[in-house]
């Protein structure tokens, strides 16, 4: 029996290809997703993946909805923090609000849905924790203060956890994409892509969201597991550290 892998926003861009990659490779896969229940049954009715419906910004659900998922699946021993909102402002125009949600999304996703999946990773000595974060999270972006804070914390989050879980065969490891082709970019108008996004990306194309997945994929493989800590940077050469 395969291993079994949750990935948050797990059914729709970036998380459906991480999702329908790791059923691909063998993985019993639960897709988490958090509103959009069209777009969840369509994804469901497709690939077969079951999704579970919670809110990751909120740590009640996150336990809830994961007991759901070990009760169905088995043990979760791979955990891809997906999930993630944009709230785009200029700072001296961005509210509490906004930045809250994002910050609560983006970043507080990570404890709510990790820690309740900890100590079984613990016990079993096995555990792949995967987050996704962001090329703004490691360069900043104007306009998305509280988004590119959250993303950086999602690589502090890593790096430290990293440290704890390496003697209990636990890695962890942060991806952290570039523009990639999913609906909400590619609906960005053709010029705008052609004349200021492109340009800056050396390898001249948005990335794909399955080759976000097939990093993810790896490193939640036994070959990956002396790879922890790491950021990996997937962004055509756009920012290279």
């Amino acid at each position: 029996m395969g291993r079994v892998a949750v990935v948050t926003g797990g059914s729709r861009g970036i998380g459906a290809a991480i999702s329908k990659a790791l059923k691909a490779a063998g993985y019993k896969v639960a897709a988490n997703y958090a509103g959009n229940d069209e777009a969840a049954a369509k994804f469901k009715a497709e690939t077969g993946i079951p999704v579970y419906k919670w809110d990751v910004s909120n740590y009640e659900a996150c336990v809830a909805g994961l007991k759901q998922v070990e009760a169905d699946l088995g043990p979760v021993e791979v955990l891809v923090n997906n999930a993630g909102i944009t709230r785009d402002a200029m700072f001296h125009k961005m509210t509490a609000q906004q930045w809250n949600e994002v910050i609560n999304t983006n970043l507080n996703s990570l404890f709510n849905m990790t820690q309740p999946v900890w100590g079984g990773m613990r016990d079993r000595s096995f555990g792949r924790v995967i987050c996704i974060s962001s090329i703004n999270g490691q360069k900043g972006q104007m306009g998305q203060a509280n988004y590119s804070a959250a993303k950086a914390g999602d690589i502090g989050f890593v790096k430290a956890l990293a440290q704890e879980g390496a003697a209990k065969g636990i890695t962890v490891n942060a991806i952290c994409p570039g523009y990639i082709g999913t609906e909400m970019v590619r609906a960005i108008a053709q010029d705008v892509l052609e004349k200021r996004i492109l340009p800056l990306i050396p390898v001249g194309r948005l990335g794909e969201p399955e080759e976000i997945a097939r990093a993810v994929v790896f490193l939640a493989s036994d070959d990956a597991g002396f790879i922890t800590g790491s950021t990996i940077s997937a962004n055509g050469g756009q920012y290279m550290m």
